[in-house]
C-alpha cells in the first residue's frame, strides 16, 4: 500500500514545499504572482471567481456578487455546492440596525479588497466593517472588524432549504438540504452573542446574531462543514480549527499554496506572463475536491456513507477537463490523479454508470461523450496504475454499449443508440424537420455530428484500454467504431456534416447551420471547429482531406475565414464562440488542440506562431483576461501547458507536441525528486520561433517528445529566434 502522504493533504503539501526550498537559495514565490480576479468579467458568458480555498479541498469561498464589476456584496458563502453551481450557507456582517425586512448588502471597492488563494479581505463601505477569511480543508475562519462603539451583527443565511439553530451563546449549527443530500455546519463566535428579543432574530432560512456597542470590535467566526452528519461537522471543527488562530490557519494555507505553485518554477518572461501563468496554475487546483472526512464520505451516488482507505473526490466536468487538466495532474501529482480515477470507479460501483460530470450531489449529465474513458486511458498509459482498472473497464464498456449518448441525459440508451451501433453515426433531423426523438433535450437537441465525433474518440480510447488489459475482441470491436467519424466526412463539401436516418446528407452551411449553438448538429461551435475533432486519428483525417498539404491549407483557412456576420449576430447564435481568430474560437474547449495540429504537417513553425499569438491576444492579467468560460481549470491547464512550451494533443497517447514557450526556463519538480527542464535560450516576446532543439543534449528533429522523456527527468532545450526555421521539426507523424 502506497503512502498516503501524496500531496493530497495539507501536511503533504507543506512538506513538499519545505523539501523543495531546503538547501536552496530563496526563489521568487509563484504565489506572489497570482491574481484571482483575472477573467473576473466574462466576454459573453460566465466570469471566473476569486476562489479562496486549499488546493483540491472542499471549503471554497468567494464573495456573493455577479462579477468583479458588481459593486455590491450580498453575503460570504461558507462553501460552494459545486463549481459555478451556487452556495451552501453564508454570513453577512453589518453594523448598526438593519432595515426592516431587508437583507444587509454592502458596496465595496477594488482599492479596499485583498484577494489571494489563501486569504481574502474586504472593507464593506455601507457598514464601515472589514471582513477577512482564510480556509482550512473542512473548515473556514472569518475575522470581522466592526467600527468602535457600534452595534455589531452577523446575518446567518441558508441558500437552499435549511435552518440555523443556537447551540449556546457562542455556538450555532445549521443544515441545508439540496438535491437529495444534506450539508451540516457547526460554528463558534469568539464572543458571546445576545439573545434579547430585540437583538436576536431567526426566520425560516437563518437568523441574526448581535453584539452591543460596548463589546470588542473584532469578532471571529470559525466553522466546519460536513456532508455526513451534524456530529461529524462538530468533530471536523474540533480536529482542525478549534484551537487554531486566524494567523496560523492563514500561514498553513499560504504554505499549502506555495507548495503546489512552486512545483513549477519559471525564469524570464514578462511580469504579465508570470501573472497569467501562476494564476492559471492556481485555478487548476480548484477541482476536483476531496470530501473524505476521517476515512468516511457521504456519496449521493448511492445515498450511503462509506468507509474507504482512499480519498473520495467530486466536482469534475470531464468534457472540459480531460483535454489538459487531468493530463497536467498526471505530471504534477500522479498519486492524487489515481485517487480521483478511483473515485470515478467508486461512483460507477455506486450508481451503475461511469459519470460524465461528477459533481457533489451526483452525476450532472452535461455535454456529450463519455470522456472519462479517455482520461483513464491517458493516466494508465502514463504510468498511473493505482486504481481498479478492471472495474474501470467494465464501467467504460457499459457506458459505450448500454448508456444513452444524448447530451444532457442519463440512463439507458434507446433506438438512436441502436442506430448508432448498426450504422456508425448518430442520425440528425433534416433542416426544418421536427426532432422526433422525444428523449432528446428540447434545448440541447441531438448534436449529432459532435456526438459521433466524441464517441469515435471515446471508442478509440476504450479499444486501446481493452488492448492494454488483454481483451483482444473488445480491442478490435472498438477500434472499428473509432473510425465512425469517417462516415460523416462529405468530401465534396470538405466538412464533417450531418446525415439523416436514411443516410442522406443534410446540406447545411457549416458556419451557421444547426440553430442556437449549432446544437442540432454540432455543440456550442460550428462546423469549422468540429472539422478538427479527430484527435485520436489525425493521419486518418488528413487522408480524408486529401493529404498533408491540404490539411495545412485548411488549418490556415480556419484562422483566416471571415465571420460573414457581425459579432453581435455571431454571439446571438454562438455565445460560446469567443476569442475568435477567423473561425477559430480560443474561448471554447473543442478548439484547444487545433493550433498544435501544424506539428503533424511540414510547417510546425506555424504552431509556434499561433500559440504565441493566441496567448498574447487572449490571456492577459486583466479582468477580461480569459476569452471564454474558464470552467474551473479546464482552460487554465491549456495556458499552463502552452506557456511551458508543450501540449498533450491526444490524451490517451503519451506524447507532447512542442509549441513556443514564453519563459527562458521552466523547471517542473517531479514527484520523487526528479526535474524536467524546458530551457529556451533567446526566448523573448519577439523570439518565438524554434531554431534548434535538443533533448538531454541530443539533437531533436521532431516537434514531439514522450511522457517517458518527461517523467524520467532531463532537459528539453529550445534555441529561439525571431524568424522561423522552416526546416526544423518537419514531422512524419
Amino acid at each position: 500500500m502506497r503512502s498516503r502522504l501524496n500531496m493530497c493533504g495539507l501536511s503533504g503539501i507543506i512538506l513538499l514545499f519545505a523539501v523543495m526550498m531546503s538547501g536552496c537559495a530563496v526563489r521568487p514565490d509563484g504565489l506572489s504572482y497570482v491574481n484571482p480576479n483575472i477573467g473576473g468579467v466574462g466576454h459573453t458568458l460566465k466570469p471566473t471567481r476569486p476562489t479562496v480555498q486549499l488546493p483540491n479541498q472542499m471549503i471554497r469561498m468567494y464573495p456573493d456578487r455577479k462579477d468583479c464589476l458588481d459593486d455590491q456584496i450580498r453575503s460570504f458563502p461558507l462553501t460552494l455546492l459545486s463549481h459555478r453551481r451556487g452556495f451552501l450557507f453564508g454570513i453577512m456582517p453589518y453594523s448598526g440596525q438593519a432595515e426592516e425586512n431587508r437583507e444587509p448588502v454592502s458596496a465595496w471597492g477594488w482599492e479596499n479588497e485583498i484577494c489571494t488563494p489563501y486569504y481574502y479581505s474586504v472593507w464593506l463601505e455601507d457598514y464601515d466593517t472589514t471582513l477577512e477569511f482564510t480556509p482550512g480543508a473542512k473548515t473556514g475562519h472569518f475575522r470581522i472588524t466592526f467600527p468602535k462603539d457600534a452595534a455589531k451583527n452577523v446575518r446567518l443565511r441558508t441558500v437552499q432549504s435549511g435552518e440555523w439553530n443556537r447551540v449556546d451563546d457562542r455556538t450555532v449549527a445549521g443544515v441545508e438540504q439540496f438535491n437529495g443530500m444534506k450539508a451540516f455546519v457547526y460554528g463558534q463566535f469568539s464572543q458571546p452573542f445576545e439573545f434579547s428579543a430585540a437583538a436576536q432574530r431567526w426566520d425560516g432560512n437563518g437568523g441574526v446574531v448581535h453584539w452591543s456597542e460596548n463589546k470588542p470590535a473584532v469578532i471571529e467566526f470559525k466553522y466546519a462543514i460536513s456532508f455526513i452528519s451534524d456530529q461529524q461537522a462538530k468533530k471536523n471543527f474540533a480536529s482542525e480549527i478549534a484551537d487554531r488562530s486566524f494567523e496560523t490557519t492563514k500561514e498553513n494555507a499560504r504554505l499549502a499554496w506555495s507548495g503546489v505553485l512552486n512545483q513549477i518554477e519559471v525564469k524570464g518572461g514578462t511580469a504579465v506572463q508570470r501573472r497569467v501563468f501562476y494564476t492559471a496554475l492556481y485555478r487548476c487546483y480548484e477541482r476536483m475536491v476531496n470530501i473524505t472526512e476521517d476515512g468516511r464520505y457521504y456519496s449521493n451516488y448511492d445515498k450511503q456513507i462509506h468507509t474507504d482507505d482512499r480519498l473520495f473526490y467530486v466536482d469534475d466536468w470531464i468534457w472540459d477537463t480531460y483535454l489538459a487538466h487531468h493530463p497536467l495532474r498526471v505530471i504534477l501529482n500522479p498519486a492524487q490523479e489515481a485517487d480521483m480515477i478511483q473515485s470515478y470507479v467508486r461512483m460507477y460501483e455506486q450508481s451503475c454508470w461511469l459519470p460524465t460530470f461528477p459533481v457533489l450531489d451526483g452525476d450532472m449529465p452535461c455535454m456529450n461523450g463519455f470522456h472519462s474513458t479517455i482520461m483513464i486511458l491517458d493516466a494508465y498509459r502514463k504510468g498511473v496504475r493505482d486504481f481498479d482498472a478492471a472495474t474501470a473497464f467494465a464501467g467504460m464498456k457499459k457506458n459505450a454499449m448500454e448508456a444513452t449518448m444524448l447530451p444532457w441525459r442519463n440512463g439507458p440508451g434507446g433506438s438512436l443508440e441502436r442506430f448508432y451501433a448498426q450504422k456508425g453515426y448518430y442520425p440528425a433531423p433534416a433542416v426544418g424537420q421536427a426532432n422526433t426523438a422525444s428523449e432528446a433535450d428540447s434545448f440541447e437537441k441531438r448534436q449529432s455530428v459532435a456526438l459521433t465525433l466524441g464517441h469515435s474518440y471515446d471508442d478509440w480510447a476504450l479499444g486501446q484500454f481493452a488492448g492494454e488489459l488483454g481483451h483482444a475482441d473488445d480491442a478490435a470491436y472498438f477500434a472499428g467504431r473509432a473510425n465512425n467519424y469517417k462516415n460523416l466526412y462529405w468530401k465534396e463539401k470538405g466538412f464533417l456534416m450531418p446525415k439523416d436516418d436514411q443516410g442522406r446528407w443534410i446540406d447545411i452551411d457549416p458556419k451557421f447551420g444547426g440553430g442556437q449553438g449549432g446544437r442540432e448538429y454540432y455543440c456550442e461551435n460550428n462546423g469549422w471547429t468540429y472539422l478538427w475533432q479527430v484527435q485520436h486519428d489525425v493521419p486518418g483525417l488528413m487522408e480524408l482531406m486529401g493529404g498533408k498539404k491540404v490539411f495545412e491549407q485548411r488549418l490556415d483557412q480556419l484562422f483566416r475565414e471571415d465571420l460573414e456576420c457581425s459579432k453581435y449576430d455571431l454571439w446571438a447564435q454562438f455565445p460560446d464562440s469567443t476569442g475568435m481568430v477567423g473561425q477559430f474560437s480560443m474561448g471554447n474547449e473543442p478548439s484547444f488542440h487545433i493550433p498544435y495540429l501544424y506539428d503533424f504537417t511540414d510547417a510546425p513553425w506555424k504552431t509556434q506562431k499561433k500559440i504565441r499569438m493566441l496567448l498574447n491576444a487572449w490571456f492577459t492579467d486583466s479582468i477580461l483576461g480569459i476569452p471564454g468560460d474558464e470552467d474551473g481549470g479546464g482552460m487554465s491547464a491549456v495556458v499552463v501547458f502552452s506557456s511551458m512550451g508543450f501540449y498533450p494533443v491526444t490524451p490517451g497517447k503519451p506524447l507532447y507536441a512542442i509549441g513556443s514557450p514564453v519563459f527562458e526556463k521552466v523547471t517542473i519538480h517531479l514527484p520523487g525528486g526528479k526535474r524536467f527542464i524546458v530551457s529556451a535560450p533567446g526566448c523573448s516576446e519577439t523570439n518565438a520561433y524554434i531554431q534548434q532543439a535538443f533533448l538531454n543534449g541530443r539533437p531533436l528533429a521532431s516537434p514531439w517528445f514522450s511522457h517517458a522523456d518527461l517523467v524520467q527527468g532531463g532537459e528539453l532545450k529550445l534555441i529561439m529566434g525571431q524568424k522561423p526555421n522552416r526546416d526544423w521539426g518537419v514531422s512524419e507523424k
